[in-house]
């Protein structure tokens, strides 16, 4: 037998759990499928090493769709401040103090009580798993995989591995960068791999928790520090952290095979010296950097959000942000479907969606590329060329108070010079 709905939801993490949230919340009656559900949450448990770093934007949106309140009640970390500086040796380094070339985004300079928050990402996910499991019009399947796809004039049909056959007007690929969904519908990626690795190491840091989060940028690429929550009464005077360490494979692959103590000597060594005495490595995991783009983003009945439409490169944790704006702007869209009584699949709708989105999600791609390029080498034309630029964003608050607005979520429009250079990058068209 054949179960109907109005929208089919592949991959129920972040941002499809959120999508379905908020199109339950809209009446529509929504399948929402998984091969896995999130575990319950154990306030003693160590921190998952997944982590993101949520903007203002998401967190209004996380709270329309009450998952907000119920992440604060586990666990999550304001930061207030942002810094980045570089770090890299050479000729231009004596000639540009520290303190001249580092950059720090202050809240308050926004007049807002903090620029975003640390989260794990499985407390976000738990905490929308919550709020959809609390309406009525969303059914989640876990335990399955999609076998199956196919697309008629008037609905789609998704087979599942046990053989369930679902029926809607719009399926949603909302199930990561190896899409099974988009890779059905047919639609194709364009992809771009970095040299570097990025290697996430969960640590406890003598000391309270921080309010900022920082990036020295080394010419093997950048290493990162990100607050997290207090260890509590068992490990008193210690808190959590997640630390970034970008780096060529080989390099990583090292640093793996080193045991915990060697680790943390390593990073205590070349980490900028503003880290915290470490006191303990949880866990370690290392993956590949990757710019991914979806050639478009529907296709029929078919429409991709999050990491099956775009990947990032992870330099400033934009990626589930971008997620999120996605799956904000879909639910928006599919709303006024509805109030029309048009189809929600019909190609006006889904074709705005595209509209929307592509140029937004391009924007911060290749913001992040900018400073992939300018940070990642030892040349010193651009050595000195991002001395002076790092001066300059020092000197210039207004600029840079944009900046983190748009960061932030709270604008949607890069500053104008900053988008100048973005519009002049070659491959624009082809993202």
């Amino acid at each position: 037998m054949t179960q109907t709905f109005d929208i089919i939801i592949v991959g129920a993490g972040m941002v499809g759990a959120a999508l379905a949230t908020g199109l339950g919340q809209q009446g529509l009656r929504v399948a929402l499928i998984d091969r896995v559900s999130p575990a319950p949450f154990q306030a003693d448990a160590t921190p998952d090493i997944r982590v993101s770093a949520l903007s203002a934007g998401s967190e209004r949106y996380l709270t329309q769709l009450g998952a907000w309140p119920r992440m604060l009640t586990m666990r999550a970390t304001p930061y207030r401040r942002l810094a980045a500086w570089d770090n890299t040796p050479g000729p231009w380094a004596r000639l540009f103090p520290h303190s001249l070339t580092e950059v720090e985004f202050d809240a308050g300079n926004l007049s807002a009580p903090h620029l975003g928050h640390i989260v794990e990402n499985r407390i976000t996910q738990l905490a929308l798993w919550q709020s959809a499991e609390a309406l009525p019009e969303v059914t989640l399947l876990t335990g399955h995989s999609v076998q199956g796809l196919s697309q008629q004039p008037d609905c789609a049909n998704i087979t599942l591995d046990d053989g369930t056959e679902l029926q809607g007007q719009l399926i949603v690929g909302a199930d990561g960068a190896l899409s099974r969904v988009r890779d059905l519908a047919g639609i194709g990626v364009t992809r771009d791999q970095y040299e570097q690795q990025a290697m996430v190491i969960s640590v406890r840091y003598r000391g309270p928790v921080e309010d900022i989060t920082w990036q020295g940028f080394y010419p093997t690429g950048p290493r990162a520090f990100l607050p997290l929550h207090s260890a509590g009464d068992t490990f008193p005077g210690e808190s959590w952290g997640s630390l970034v360490w970008y780096d060529h494979p080989a390099r990583l692959a090292a640093l793996k095979a080193m045991t915990d103590t060697e680790l943390k000597a390593e990073i205590q060594r070349h980490f900028p010296e503003r880290l915290p005495e470490l006191t303990h490595i949880d866990a370690k995991a290392s993956f590949p950097i990757a710019r991914q783009h979806a050639r478009h983003y529907y296709q029929d009945r078919v429409v991709l959000v999050g990491d099956a439409a775009h990947t990032i490169n992870p330099l400033a944790g934009q990626g589930v942000n971008l997620g999120f704006q996605d799956a904000q702007c879909l639910q928006g869209l599919l709303k006024e479907a509805q109030r029309s009584g048009d189809d929600l699949a019909g190609e006006p709708w889904l074709k705005r969606y595209e509209k929307h989105r592509r140029p937004a999600n391009q924007r911060m791609m290749l913001a992040m590329d900018v400073f992939y390029h300018l940070f990642s080498n030892a040349i010193p034309p651009v050595h000195l060329a991002r001395s002076l630029g790092l001066g300059a964003a020092r000197a210039l608050p207004f600029a840079r108070n944009q900046v983190a607005r748009y960061a932030m979520g709270l604008e949607d429009q890069l500053p104008a010079p900053i988008q100048h250079i973005v519009n002049r990058l070659p491959g624009l068209g082809s993202l």
